[in-house]
């Protein structure tokens, strides 16, 4: 099909106005903003509140309305009392990858802060999704991620303690647990993901960093290793303005 005005396939069919052309005050504000952040670089300030609503006419409310959409988008952020052009999103592949080989991809440098390393025995819910034994013990693994020291989600992570029985003395916290795995002769087979969005909680927003309202990508995945045994159980939380997935298909 033909594009009207020459928009990106990627973007949404006519810019998001419905055929009668009638939209929302504050979208009309929205896509002129957008424009003007095409125009300028990461870290750029954005005029003030007051100067765009005199600009294009509009009360501030509705300029407050489209800047807050963008940030939800990730195209803006907070940064102090005003608000400035955010650089791109990060892309995570879909795969058997860690989360450290995704973001070195990308130039940008892996981090974790360890939150807690605890063991505990196998509930019965934990050994119902993952095929571990009821009552046996697992560490479970919570850490916050960092993108060249930005906090941009938490992980934890359950695994066996019989698979690695000292992964409190001998694992960097801030280094990848894949590749500890992998040099403790562990590798991985599959793995089964599902992915959901939801808002953090108080307490995961507060590690963040972020506003409760700000919605997050949740990504559940249970891994089996190389001889079909279960491996791990892991919760990830991304945020839904730093973050965009992707994936390869094939028939």
């Amino acid at each position: 099909m033909d594009y009207p005005n020459d928009q990106a396939p990627g973007a949404p069919v006519r810019h998001g106005i419905p055929e009668h052309g009638r939209i929302p005050k504050y979208y009309a504000v929205k896509a002129r903003l957008d424009g003007l952040i095409g125009e300028l670089g990461e870290g750029d300030p954005l005029p003030t509140e007051r100067d765009l609503s005199e600009s294009y006419e509009v009360a501030r409310e509705t300029v407050r309305q489209a800047i807050r959409e963008l940030v939800l988008e990730g195209k803006l952020r907070r940064q102090g009392r005003g608000t400035v052009v955010a650089g791109p999103k990060l892309e995570q592949p879909l795969s058997l990858a860690s989360y450290t080989e995704g973001v070195r991809r990308q130039g940008r440098t892996p981090g974790r802060t360890l939150v807690t390393l605890d063991r505990f025995p196998c509930s019965a819910a934990l050994a119902a999704e993952t095929g571990l034994e009821r009552g046996e013990p697992v560490w479970h693994l919570e850490r916050v991620l960092l993108a060249d020291d930005e906090r941009v989600g938490l992980e934890s992570t359950y695994v066996a303690v019989a698979r690695v029985p000292r992964l409190d003395a001998d694992f960097d916290p801030d280094s990848s647990f894949y590749a500890f795995l992998h040099g403790q002769g562990i590798a991985f087979g599959d793995a089964d993901e599902r992915i959901e969005t939801v808002l953090a909680t108080p307490r995961e927003a507060l590690l963040i960093g972020t506003p409760p309202a700000l919605p997050m990508l949740l990504i559940h995945r249970v891994s089996r290793d190389s001889e079909g045994r279960p491996l791990e159980r892991v919760r990830s939380l991304y945020r839904g303005d730093r973050f965009s997935f992707t994936t390869h298909l094939s028939g």
